[in-house]
């Protein structure tokens, strides 16, 4: 799951006091989970055995054939490609050759070369082995476009044939989902307009968050793309042949010849300002070399027929993601698997859980369930964007999403969390199917985190599909407990380290609790007369 840096998740501990609470007896109903199943999905699952499950790994492979098997062995109907489980992606792993990439500035006078990993950084292309353009540069401001929030930085300039210049982030007074799914929109904006490269500019206010030197330590990891029946990646955006992020600090030949100056830019951001865009009088020369390497990894399907005549070939969408970021490269620790006990084998464990229990009980759901774990979450939502791309049923007869992602299952909840409720009708169905429970539907406590664009559901939401992502929530049922300085404590020590294994202290009752939630909001969903149906004010009931 893609939240929360580990100081951001360690001031969140800090200032989240216990709630205490009565804990109250379950709704009494047909099939329960079960606290020993769910123990043995997980230690299967987060087993060194697995290596820590990376895309194309042979440990991720094998958690896809024990998903299977558990599906087949429910009796659930294969969803995948040709009457299998699995739906097989083909995948591109791009790495920037050594030593190849280079940056210079042209301002007509003299030419300015920046370098690399110090005052610029790039990424490998996903299209081509050799890539070089040279191009005039266009400011573009925050690089944003939204009719709705009446933003357009490419008012009354042409990038056709160009490269545009971007300040990194977006604007303050933005919403958060909001705004996190405008920013993750910038590239395409460049690209429809006809821009041949980018450039982002680092500012000094982003440097109080994550200075530029921290970048710099991930820059040479691969890059992952799903690539398509044809041998293409998906939206990499062909005509941007050239991508760089600059320090402020090396940034200055960019503005020499500008009418305004960096600095001036930057004055306009810290008063809130929207910069205007203009011709920067410069041209920049952007040259990289890039390895590929083809991988597969399987997403896992399978359907539950519904027993409605007319509402069985509607779908209620179950997800999970199998991976997780496999083996550390870090020689100064002895334990160098990434386990995933959490992150998300807990959620994979919930979600063959509540496959069981829709098979076990006494009524069949009238609407179809669809169960799906997808591969290549940790790259970036991958498995889950290439379904939503290439679904085994119709995308338009899927009527919400249910996604599972890191509940932490490490002490006695009172409360559930829900991205995604206040944006669609699924907010009342997980009310509803946790107040059987007694436990209560939280607001979102860290809305500038954005989380409800960070986990597999956003690519159904981006294509339409009314979506929610449970969590379990940061209160405590009992006064021993403080659950939101658990929560915290796993972010700062534990998240996507070797220790999120089986031996966390984890607390299999509370994820049967989870799990029981989880099982009746999809009950609610299947057996409703209306589908789920987005709020009229929500910014993602109209998604392009």
């Amino acid at each position: 799951m893609r939240i929360l840096s580990l100081v951001g998740a360690t001031v969140l501990a800090a200032g989240l006091a216990a709630c205490g609470g009565e804990a109250t007896s379950a709704a009494p109903q047909v099939v329960s989970a079960d606290a020993q199943t769910l123990r043995a999905h997980l230690e299967f699952l987060a087993s060194d055995a697995l290596e820590g499950r990376d895309t194309g790994s042979r440990g991720h492979e094998i958690a896809a054939q024990y998903i299977a098997s558990e599906f087949k062995k429910l009796g659930l109907e294969p969803a995948g490609d040709d009457d299998t489980y699995y739906q097989r992606i083909r995948f591109r792993r791009s790495s920037l050759v050594e030593g190849s990439a280079t940056m210079v500035v042209d301002t007509g006078d003299n030419q300015v070369e920046l370098e690399y990993g110090k005052e610029f950084l790039t990424g490998p292309s996903a299209y081509a082995e050799q890539t070089e353009v040279t191009a005039p540069v266009v400011f573009v401001g925050y690089g944003l476009v939204s009719e709705e929030f009446g933003l357009n930085d490419y008012a009354n300039v042409d990038v056709d044939g160009k490269i545009v210049m971007m300040v990194s982030g977006r604007p303050a007074d933005l919403p958060s989902e909001e705004g996190a799914h405008l920013n993750s929109s910038k590239t395409k904006f460049a690209a429809e307009r006809g821009a041949v490269g980018i450039i982002n500019l680092h500012t000094p206010m982003r440097e109080e968050v994550r200075p530029f030197k921290v970048s710099a330590m991930y820059q040479r990891a691969p890059s992952v793309t799903w690539v398509n029946a044809d041998g293409e990646p998906n939206l990499a955006y062909k005509n941007l042949t050239g991508s760089a992020y600059v320090d402020f600090a090396a940034a200055e030949p960019l503005f020499v010849n500008a009418a305004i100056s960096m600095d001036e830019v930057f004055a306009q951001l810290e008063k809130g300002e929207q910069p205007k865009p203009f011709e920067l009088g410069v041209s920049v020369t952007l040259k990289r070399a890039s390895e590929h390497e083809e991988i597969t990894s399987p997403n896992v399907a399978a359907i539950l027929p519904g027993s409605d005549p007319e509402l069985r070939d509607e779908y209620v969408l179950y997800t999970a993601h199998s991976d997780h970021i496999g083996m550390t490269q870090d020689l100064s620790q002895d334990d160098h698997i990434n386990n995933g006990a959490m992150d998300n084998a807990s959620g994979v464990s919930v979600l063959l859980e509540t496959a069981r229990m829709f098979v076990e009980a006494d009524t069949q759901p009238k609407r179809s369930i669809l169960f799906l774990s997808v591969t290549a979450e940790e790259r970036g939502l991958l498995g889950a964007d290439y379904f939503a791309h290439y679904p085994t049923v119709p995308l338009q007869q899927i009527v919400a999403n249910v996604n599972l992602d890191m509940p932490v299952l490490l002490y006695d909840f009172a409360d559930v969390i829900a991205f995604g409720s206040t944006h669609s009708t699924l907010g009342e169905s997980v009310a509803e199917a946790a107040g059987q429970y007694g436990i209560e539907l939280s607001e979102d406590p860290m809305p500038e985190q954005a989380i409800f664009t960070r986990s597999d559901h956003y690519p159904f939401v981006k294509k339409g599909v009314p979506a929610v992502f449970l969590m379990t929530g940061f209160t405590a049922k009992g006064e021993d407990e403080n659950g939101g300085e658990i929560w915290g404590q796993f972010f700062a020590e534990h998240y996507h380290r070797p220790s999120d294994q089986p031996s966390l202290p984890i607390n299999y009752e509370a994820g049967v609790v989870f799990t029981n939630i989880n099982y009746e909001i999809g009950q609610t969903i299947a057996n409703d007369a209306e589908r789920p149906r987005w709020l009229p004010d929500s910014f993602f009931a109209n998604l392009d």
